[in-house]
């Protein structure tokens, strides 16, 4: 009897606690709370993330406009790829940050994001005085993309706490804040800088006023549900998992061509005849349909699995992509961003919960997103700049549409690598 009680105990003690390969205490999943997976707390940690991103990559995903206003104001005279590299910059240090602000959450808990919060907002009335490049870059490429990383990985790591069946569309409806930050802030700084005398300076700063309380009230919302991890900063095991590792991989080739829609679809309705203010209102078109495209698909990957997901989204957005020289008129412009808004809007959403499937301890969410997130980040660094000298060279867009969509259709049968390199194989539901 005392044998077969110790034996309990023994195994009880081995099944909670081992130890991985660099000697690091492995806890597994069920050491802690099922996660809620609904509740006011959880709902509220969502709401306050999607308020992140609402403000972050909403703002981001707004860049088309000032792009094209950039290019006929403050950097008339200046080449699409070196404007481009203002965006490009800041999209890449929003992920690249994210390798600190994930593990920095799951060490600390949401402290975090309140200086980057106060950050932000500086960042964004810096660029409101901004008249040079050198300027622009320091301000809306460095200093917010540096600060974003710090605020949406911590949120996302978060929301991943208290969803375990829902997570995708948890994250879906997260990410989905950008979509609709994506679909206001074009529109008002559209009707703002050219519909109305208020100037550039007094656009941005209103919108980083309309910022401020929505980042007040993610900064009390969003919580930790799980104690934090005191093993190293980073999870450095994760790189032998081949799981992540072509994960990594997969988002990398997909960013690297997926965001090209949202800052050249205004310069390419302009010089197609469409009126600036309308090519403008395309890129909110992008953002409103993503809205429906990150929700929607993270709903379905919950039951039909989140790389099936992914997977079916880089086929279906390299399929789009492939055919934007195809619209030329403005009918055919509100259509084609209604679908490349939808189809790329899995990308993210779906990216960042593919992610949650590969760590053991639930305490290393945050640290997996940010890892994976961060290193696929490069691509966004590299894509738009690399589109702008394919435009200056050869004039027109066939050649943009025909690299961006080849990298995202890359990437996607890079993922269904990842479902070979798994048990269940490239049919099975994950």
């Amino acid at each position: 009897m005392v044998t077969s009680e110790a034996e309990t105990q023994e195994k009880g003690s081995t099944s909670s606690v081992e130890l991985g390969k660099d000697g690091e205490e492995v806890v597994n999943a069920s050491d802690f709370p099922e996660a809620p997976d609904g509740g006011l707390r959880a709902w509220l940690v969502t709401a306050g993330a999607c308020c992140v991103f609402f403000s972050a990559l909403g703002f981001a995903n707004a860049f088309g406009v000032f792009e094209e206003y950039y290019l006929t104001h403050q950097l008339e005279g200046e080449s699409p790829d070196k404007v481009a590299w203002i965006g490009s910059l800041a999209i890449f240090l929003q992920f690249l940050s994210g390798t600190l602000g994930g593990p920095l959450f799951d060490r600390f808990g949401a402290w975090v994001l309140r200086p980057a919060a106060v950050l932000y907002v500086f960042a964004i009335m810096m660029t409101s005085l901004c008249k040079e490049y050198w300027q622009l870059m320091l301000a809306q490429g460095v200093l917010m993309g540096s600060v974003m990383g710090f605020l949406q990985f911590p949120a996302m790591a978060a929301v991943s706490q208290f969803f375990s069946k829902k997570r995708a569309a948890a994250l879906g409806i997260v990410v989905a804040g950008s979509s609709i930050g994506g679909v206001v802030i074009p529109i008002a700084l559209s009707k703002m800088l050219n519909g109305s005398s208020i100037g550039f300076g007094w656009s941005v700063r209103i919108i980083g006023f309309i910022m401020t309380p929505l980042l007040g009230f993610a900064c009390v919302a969003i919580t930790s549900r799980l104690p934090p991890r005191t093993t190293s900063f980073f999870v450095w095991h994760a790189f032998t998992e081949p799981k992540f590792v072509l994960l990594t991989f997969a988002l990398f080739f997909m960013l690297l061509g997926a965001f090209i829609p949202l800052f050249y679809i205004p310069t390419y309705a302009v010089s197609k005849g469409v009126d600036p203010t309308l090519a403008s209102y395309l890129v909110a078109i992008i953002n409103a349909a993503s809205t429906f495209g990150r929700v929607i698909p993270g709903v379905l990957a919950d039951k039909f699995g989140r790389l099936n997901i992914v997977a079916f989204g880089g086929f279906m957005t390299s399929v789009v992509i492939f055919c934007w020289t195809k619209a030329e008129t403005t009918a055919a412009l509100v259509v084609y961003s209604v679908a490349i808004g939808f189809s790329s809007g899995t990308i993210i959403s779906g990216g960042s919960a593919a992610f949650t499937e590969c760590p053991k301890d639930p305490r290393d969410l945050g640290t997996y997103i940010g890892m994976g997130m961060g290193l696929s980040s490069f691509a966004a660094l590299i894509g738009p700049p690399v589109n702008g000298v394919l435009i200056s060279k050869y004039g027109g867009f066939s050649q943009v549409s025909i690299f961006s969509g080849v990298m995202v259709l890359v990437g996607g049968v890079i993922v269904l690598a990842t479902k070979a390199a798994t048990p269940k194989g490239v049919l099975g539901r994950i």
